[in-house]
């Protein structure tokens, strides 16, 4: 005859999934998962899943070149470890584990109930990746306990009371924070019951009390919160924390403090919130100038932001961090005249550029000149000027907006809000400049003196076509900037290479 889980003959009952004879599967919950190696040089093992005390039909398989090994410790702390390292079955803290290996697979399976919390761990053997996939019924050790009613609000003439629920763990008996029965969605927590008591007049009044509790004119106890501290962090995740009180208000609006477990008929208040969760701003750096000269060594330049979360170019980057915005480098082609001091510093447009953003024009707790972009060029061609507004702000913490202020409420030089500009030479006008005016044109306008330079662009056609000829080296006036040519005039002519010539046409002239 059979017998069932209860020793019974002939009975047909048996255990649920969690052990429980004749159970309903409700104090256990099903974990499956899966688990993929991630690589490091660093890292030799990882976890691949914590098993606790008391779960049952635990099967792991793992696929690739990798090893499994288990750690254990029991509900009194002690600690071992086994290496899985042959087929085979044994036991391990009173469990018994069955263990196979195969070249390219392992498979763990342990009945249970485990009798200490199992930690299932990966040590990596190989290049290529390798997958666990993992099963097991994980019992349910925290679970909602419907407290009894607290005491009556009023001692005579009507009060109300409540029950509340508390989290308990079913292996040490004792009770322990909510957040562990939150932790299974299985765990739903019971609603508070409510209830009027001490009904009874109150012998020193006129019979009743004048205010019964729980009805339209006595409003019951509600949780009540100051506003939120301060973020703790301006960026990249912080907390903000408040204060939670369950307070009274009586029939003249009077509110007064009273014991918390009066308002436990609703959930209490986050008294913490994670705030500025968003990224900190960071350095981001821009392509690289060409070199400041066309042989040679030189320097190149490039661009580097502070750029925040929302893509905008603002402060509150380290210092210590930023990449730095100028590098020598080195055009292979020979330098045609003697060697100057090197490197060249760039004059326009890069190191204006750079100069100007790593000026950094931004927004702060402290009043600041802010210069707003350049005009246009006045003129379309010859010498013009520029003009920009610059204004004296604040940035308004309280409200993260900008605020503008009287100009003499910035301190340090202000930013210059005129300058000179040049747009080229004027169609027709280029002969009317002598070598005089050039040149004082270009003292007023520095950044202009390494835009253009000459250089050889080829050389002329042979002299002759045989025999023995000359070439001559072309001599250009360019725009480093375009590399397009550009009129003579605008580059400096005590700077212009010599002639150079250079032999062509070597071979004998044939017979007439």
């Amino acid at each position: 005859q059979i017998v069932g889980c209860d020793h019974q003959l002939g009975s047909a009952v048996k255990e649920d999934n969690c052990g429980v004879c004749n159970g309903d599967g409700s104090t256990c919950r099903l974990v499956r998962g899966q688990y993929k190696s991630q690589l490091s040089a660093s890292k030799l093992d990882d976890t691949v899943v914590a098993i606790p005390y008391g779960s049952r039909q635990v099967r792991l398989v793992l696929k690739g070149p990798d090893h499994l090994y288990l750690e254990t410790k029991t509900l009194q702390g002690v600690k071992s470890e086994n290496s899985l390292s042959s087929t085979g079955s044994f036991l391990m803290d009173n469990s018994s584990i069955d263990f196979q290996k195969f070249p390219d697979k392992e498979i763990l399976r342990i009945s249970g109930p485990l009798t200490a919390d199992f930690t299932v761990k990966i040590r990596y053997a190989g290049a290529a990746d390798s997958s666990v996939q993992f099963i097991f019924y994980q019992p349910i050790i925290h679970r909602w306990r419907e407290t009894d009613f607290f005491p009556c609000s009023a001692s005579c003439g009507g009060g109300y009371q409540l029950t509340s629920a508390e989290c308990f763990d079913l292996r040490s008996n004792r009770v322990v924070a909510d957040q562990y029965c939150h932790y299974y969605p299985e765990n739903i927590k019971p609603k508070p019951k409510l209830q009027e008591c001490n009904l009874d007049p109150c012998p020193a009044s006129d019979g009743y009390k004048q205010i019964m509790p729980y009805d339209l004119y006595h409003p019951l106890p509600r949780w009540e919160s100051t506003p939120w501290t301060a973020c703790s962090s301006s960026c990249g995740g912080g907390i903000q924390s408040r204060s939670i009180s369950c307070v009274e208000e009586d029939i003249q609006g009077h509110i007064s403090p009273v014991e918390e477990w009066k308002c436990m008929y609703t959930p209490k208040m986050p008294v913490v919130q994670p705030c500025n969760v968003f990224d900190c701003p960071k350095w981001l750096a821009q392509e690289w100038s060409p070199c400041t000269v066309t042989c040679g060594q030189g320097l190149r330049y490039r661009v580097v932001l502070c750029i925040d979360h929302r893509g905008m170019h603002t402060g509150g980057c380290s210092p210590k961090t930023k990449p730095h915005i100028k590098e020598e480098c080195i055009v292979p082609t020979p330098c045609y005249k003697p060697k100057e001091k090197l490197p060249v510093e760039a004059k326009l447009p890069w190191y204006k550029q750079a100069q100007e953003l790593e000026e950094g024009a931004v927004v702060s707790e402290e009043p600041s000149f802010i210069p707003e972009s350049w005009s246009t060029c006045s003129v379309t061609c010859g010498v013009g000027s520029q003009v920009r507004l610059v204004k004296c702000q604040v940035l308004l913490s309280f409200s993260q907006s900008v605020a503008d202020l009287p100009i003499d409420e910035c301190e340090g030089p202000k930013p210059v809000s005129q300058r000179a500009c040049y747009s080229g030479p004027c169609s027709g006008e280029t002969t009317e400049y002598t070598r005089e005016e050039t040149e004082l044109l270009y003292s007023s306008l520095q950044e202009f003196d390494e835009l253009y330079d000459w250089e050889y662009e080829g050389f002329t056609e042979c002299s002759e076509s045989c025999g023995g000829g000359v070439q001559e080296a072309v001599v250009t006036c360019l725009n480093k900037q375009t590399r397009e040519t550009a009129d003579e005039m605008l580059c400096v002519t005590s700077r212009r290479p010599p002639q150079l010539l250079k032999a062509c046409s070597l071979d004998p002239c044939p017979p007439r």
